[in-house]
């Protein structure tokens, strides 16, 4: 079952469960979401979709009863968004409006992102204790670290959170210094972070580490996105990649200025587009992939558009789309004991997620979600160990992940002076007259925060 299943990209979950190694991986998907129209449209772009092939896909269904969903479900994927487009819109014009980072995930806009999702999945988890206790939750809502964490003490190893972005890094970054990772293998990447502030800081091959040459190699840096967002002789000092969000922790007063000369935040244009799309998907008939596909391109297109001022363009691979329903299903078929190709006889499927820490990354606290590589079997994920973090690194995650233990307490126990000390202590804040601000300025947007708040301070 997705729940988010009126979600803009659930087609390209479909298009990788109808061919290619995917394919036969799913008999029967089911859509949950609480807006039928959604899902309508939705349901029209997966059934003009053709295999390749000769290819067919697992069957659809589609409900907004979340009870009937997850009756006889064995894996639940999760990519919900409280308050929609015009929510995330909220979330970035309120922080831009005290001239903060207005960004969905990181800085304000992703904890109040995160106070809205919590409760929602905490109901979702729930639900699936009751009506399918033994199956996975991969859960892709975001902030995916920050609602992963919120949801291990309701479903223990049964919840992985992913993301595309670490796992895109290291490939990038494995191709421009002229290695080639098996499809399921992480076999000499060193990476450890948070979700949305990691770093890759080793990258093997054949026995010798590649990764000093790319970053002294400022013309392989700028073949491939992160390499192109920090400077060179930057990279070469840090000793290590970072993840494309650190963009807004390193050069921070650029991605205020960019985001704030753009005509219309990000949370906008894509609320704009979609307010149109999704009513024309509906009646397109054969023609609804192909107007989803035209919209999917343009909004590639435009993600991360505040770090390209200079008008530079994505390249071509990042536009074809395929990342975070390639980490999902290959988190899912490793949960179902099948193999990859580069599995076999490894014991399991190596992958970037989201799961507790266990040790893996020193300093950081051993039941804390951790983003890093683990291997995962039928039994669940385990984290891969990872050198202890370099001081800098290790001080921005100990910090970050307090804000996000703050704000799930603020989310589970409805402590709105947890919520406060989050705002004040991110490090892209810093600032208790900052933090009622802003918490002032999101309970404005959202009354249902207010509701929230039942545990007082």
């Amino acid at each position: 079952m997705i729940a988010g299943g009126g979600g803009f990209r659930v087609p390209l979950v479909f298009r990788a469960l109808t061919s290619g190694p995917f394919a036969g991986l799913v008999h029967e998907l089911v859509l949950y979401d609480v807006d039928p129209l959604r899902l309508d449209a939705i349901k029209a772009v997966l059934a003009s979709m053709a295999p390749s092939g000769g290819e067919r896909g697992p069957a659809v269904s589609t409900t907004t009863s979340l009870p009937d969903g997850l009756d006889g479900t064995d894996m639940v994927f999760a990519a919900i968004r409280p308050g929609g487009t015009a929510g995330r819109t909220a979330d970035e014009r309120v922080a831009l409006g005290l001239g903060l980072l207005g960004q969905e995930t990181t800085g304000a806009g992703g904890l109040s992102y995160a106070l809205r999702s919590v409760p929602g999945m905490l109901a979702l988890a729930r639900e699936m204790k009751q009506r399918c206790p033994e199956a996975w939750l991969v859960n892709f809502t975001n902030p995916a670290g920050i609602v992963t964490e919120a949801l291990v003490p309701v479903l223990g190893k049964r919840v992985i959170g992913i993301c595309d972005s670490a796992g895109g890094l290291v490939h990038r970054a494995a191709r421009a210094a002229g290695a080639a990772l098996p499809e399921g293998r992480l076999d000499g990447v060193g990476y450890y972070g948070l979700n949305h502030l990691g770093w890759l800081y080793r990258l093997e091959s054949g026995g010798k580490d590649l990764l000093p040459g790319l970053l002294a190699d400022a013309q392989a840096l700028s073949g491939f996105e992160e390499g192109r967002l920090f400077p060179q002789p930057f990279l070469q000092a840090l000793g290590c990649l970072p993840n494309e969000y650190l963009y807004y922790y390193y050069d921070t007063e650029r991605a205020v200025g960019a985001i704030r000369a753009m005509r219309q935040t990000r949370g906008e244009s894509i609320h704009d587009q979609q307010s149109g799309l999704y009513p024309a998907l509906a009646a397109a008939g054969p023609r609804a992939y192909d107007l989803w596909d035209a919209a999917r391109r343009s909004r590639e297109e435009g993600y991360l558009a505040e770090a390209r001022a200079g008008g530079e363009q994505r390249d071509e691979e990042d536009l074809a789309g395929g990342g975070y329903e390639r980490v999902a299903l290959g988190v899912m078929r490793a949960l179902a004991g099948a193999t990859a190709a580069g599995d076999a006889g490894s014991g399991g499927t190596e992958l970037i997620l989201n799961t507790p820490n266990a040790g893996a990354v020193p300093g950081l606290p051993a039941d804390a979600v951790v983003e890093v590589p683990c291997v995962v079997t039928p039994d669940g994920a385990v984290p891969l160990p990872q050198e202890r973090p370099g001081d800098a690194q290790l001080a921005l995650m100990q910090r970050v992940k307090e804000v996000e233990r703050l704000t799930v307490s603020a989310a589970v126990n409805g402590r709105r002076g947890d919520a406060l000390r989050a705002f004040a202590l991110h490090p892209l804040i810093g600032s208790e007259e900052l933090a009622g601000n802003l918490l002032a300025g999101y309970e404005a947007a959202f009354p249902a925060l207010g509701l929230l708040w039942r545990g007082g301070a």
